[in-house]
């Protein structure tokens, strides 16, 4: 019995809302600190790393199989 108080305590204790957010929240800071200004940077960081990753998958593969194709060719002409 113990041993389920202890862990269920331990349970509570770990689970924090801020652990399983994809985002922070920066309404917590006030307008002009530093702290906002820094949470504001980082989910705009994070939010552009996303965008580019999204966009620029497909032409990021057309470009790597016209390498490949170039590869082949000048395999072909050395060979």
């Amino acid at each position: 019995m113990k041993k389920i108080i202890i862990l269920s305590i331990i349970m509570i204790l770990n689970l924090n809302s801020n652990t399983f957010a994809d985002k922070t929240n920066c309404k917590e800071f006030k307008k002009f600190s530093v702290e906002y200004l820094k949470c504001k940077g980082k989910n705009i960081i994070i939010d552009t790393k996303n965008y580019q990753k999204k966009e620029w998958s497909e032409e990021k593969d057309k470009m790597l199989k016209k390498k490949d194709k170039v590869k082949k060719l000048k395999q072909k002409v050395l060979n």
